[in-house]
């Protein structure tokens, strides 16, 4: 069976990285940027408008979107954005689940945070993929990204923003 034709391009836009691959009469492109997020310490950090704003600046109309978190004590999540004490009972649930100053821990050198932050991050995710149509995530009516930030000190946080489709 032949392959299909195909060409690649690259351009930059905007300081957007943006790719494409035609495959027959369909082009996908694929964008890529960073984000740098500076958390306040523990607790959810909505991040949906700055990564709306980065996929505005691809120009995309319709793929889907993955946001990635390169650390090992945060982690990010859809979460209600509506009612802020949603978000708290799940801090307040996941704080109860993994206590600090547990006494099994051996991995304490960065202090009594560092070990229950490694276990929240494994407990929840790295990277969220959202679909999207006319440039718009299509995210539910109470829906919102967030960077959870698992550490109580304030950190800068490097997020990975990948938008593939047409």
């Amino acid at each position: 069976m032949p392959r299909p034709p195909f060409a690649f391009c690259q351009l930059l836009e905007l300081g957007v990285a943006l790719a494409g691959i035609k495959v027959g009469s369909i082009i996908m492109a694929v964008s890529q940027t960073t984000l740098t997020i500076r958390t306040r310490g523990k607790g959810l950090h909505e991040i949906t408008e700055s990564v709306a704003r980065e996929l505005a600046r691809s120009g995309l109309k319709r793929g889907t979107v993955t946001i990635f978190c390169q650390h090992t004590s945060c982690s990010l999540v859809i979460m209600e954005n509506a009612d802020p004490t949603a978000r708290t009972d799940l801090e307040a649930w996941l704080e109860r689940l993994v206590p600090e100053n547990d006494p099994h821990f051996e991995h304490t050198l960065e202090g009594p945070d560092d070990m229950p932050s490694h276990i929240k991050m494994a407990l929840t995710r790295t990277s969220e993929t959202v679909p999207f149509t006319d440039g718009q995530m299509l995210l539910g009516t109470w829906q919102g990204l967030f960077l959870w930030e698992h550490r109580r000190h304030s950190h800068t946080r490097t997020l990975i923003v990948t938008a593939v489709g047409e």
